[in-house]
């Protein structure tokens, strides 16, 4: 935390709507959270930073940042937001629109690429007072060491040859023990903490005395693969790595809600495709349809009837492999409902049960009606965007990956706290 007379700190995060490799990545759900939520999440929590902004061309993007915490007080424009533009114009942009507009002038601005989503906790405030405590340091930027040293490394070269990519400071160093080569570090994207002028007089976004913060290598995650997203995911549902992660939507000083369960549950209902399965069908030559569950969601909801909860299935689908595990699971099924919101509704009459007492868990946007109805709306991590932004409460666990036995642990978790919580008042 930084000490003494406190910078003006503005964090920057740059979230354009064009991405090519992998379409709409910023507000992709990963672990159940737009990409972009966990910079935006990291910049609430830092004591440090007195304001978030985002800088987006898209307006869906700048909607779910504000949905998050961030501020969004303009769009980019679209030159600055190419497959080619350079970083340093749009930051500039930023710093001119919020002087020209609002008279606001930070003293450091904090860089949060949203592709590097993994960031120990106080890694902001660490950067911005290290930044402080050298003032002769232009900017301070996120490292670590790499797997592979660079003076090892080779180019293309004349005739179908390779070159070594360093052949200056040593006699063929990419034959020489790594011991002996200089130690080299490699620039993660999580973090630059950069002084104000550094950006306005230098035009640049790190001058020429940069400071590393050196970062854990199991931090270093830059998103831009499936592969590497399918690894980031894993990182964060498994808990392998801690790291500053939503439980819900963030609210602007960081703190987490609680599961806003209604006071009494009298009805869990639950969509098939997505929530009880991945949402993958298996189809075999003869167009046998299968499908993948988890059994330990079937535990759950099994615990979650010695309470007197009725569970029931509303799915658009009419295939036997839906009555069929719901028969084993010993729960209620309806098949082919075109309107889930009617169905809902119609439900709770016939079981004499208020909509304010059912929890309704879904993963597509066929389940909004539902979910804006029920008194506690439900979405796996894996939903649809416009699901996780209409949930009352996200899930960590994907779609048939343990989500339904996450929800049953934590109803039954809050029921015997209000059992514990009755005990100790009385």
């Amino acid at each position: 935390m930084v000490t003494g007379d406190r910078p003006e700190v503005l964090a920057v995060i740059q979230a354009r709507g064009g991405s090519k490799s992998m379409l709409r990545k910023n507000i992709r759900s990963l672990a159940g959270h737009p990409l972009v939520a966990y910079s935006i999440t990291a910049g609430l929590v830092a004591q440090s930073v007195a304001r978030l902004v985002i800088s987006t061309d898209d307006p869906e993007i700048a909607a779910i940042s504000r949905d998050y915490g961030a501020e969004v007080p303009f769009l980019r424009p679209p030159e600055l937001a190419q497959d080619d533009s350079p970083d340093l114009p749009l930051f500039q942009h930023a710093l001119h629109w919020l002087e020209d507009n609002e008279g606001y002038r930070p003293d450091l601005v904090v860089q949060l690429r949203p592709t590097s989503p993994l960031r120990p906790a106080g890694l902001i405030d660490e950067a911005v007072e290290k930044l402080c405590a050298y003032p002769e340091a232009d900017c301070i930027r996120g490292v670590t060491v790499p797997n592979q040293n660079p003076y090892k490394m080779w180019r293309d070269g004349a005739n179908g040859f390779l070159r070594p990519l360093l052949m200056d400071e040593f006699n063929e160093a990419y034959n020489m023990p790594r011991q002996h080569l200089p130690k080299v570090y490699w620039q993660t994207g999580h973090i630059d903490a950069i002084r104000y002028e550094t950006i306005a007089t230098k035009k640049s976004l790190t001058g020429e005395r940069v400071m590393p913060l050196l970062i854990d290598p199991i931090y270093c995650v830059d998103i831009d693969t499936e592969l590497d997203w399918a690894y980031t995911e894993w990182l964060i549902s498994s808990g392998a790595v801690p790291v500053i992660r939503l439980e819900n939507r963030a609210t602007i000083s960081g703190v987490h809600r609680m599961l806003p369960l209604p006071d009494k549950v009298a009805l869990l209902v639950l969509d098939f495709d997505g929530v009880l399965t991945d949402n993958r069908v298996l189809v075999t030559k003869n167009g046998t349809e299968a499908v993948i569950c988890n059994r330990s969601d079937g535990m759950g909801l099994a615990m979650l009837r010695t309470h007197d909860i009725e569970v029931v299935v509303l799915s658009t689908e009419t295939n036997p492999v839906v009555s069929a595990r719901c028969q084993k699971l010993g729960i209620h099924c309806q098949q082919r409902v075109r309107d889930k919101e009617a169905a809902l509704g119609v439900l709770a009459v016939e079981r004499n049960v208020d909509l304010k007492q059912v929890v309704y868990v879904g993963n597509d946007v066929n389940d909004l009606g539902c979910l804006r109805i029920a008194g506690c709306g439900v979405a796996v991590a894996d939903a649809h965007p416009e699901v996780l932004r209409a949930a009352d409460w996200i899930l960590s666990k994907p779609g048939g990956q343990g989500a339904v036995r996450e929800l049953c642990d934590l109803i039954i978790g809050a029921i015997s706290n209000r059992r514990e919580g009755h005990g100790h008042s009385s």
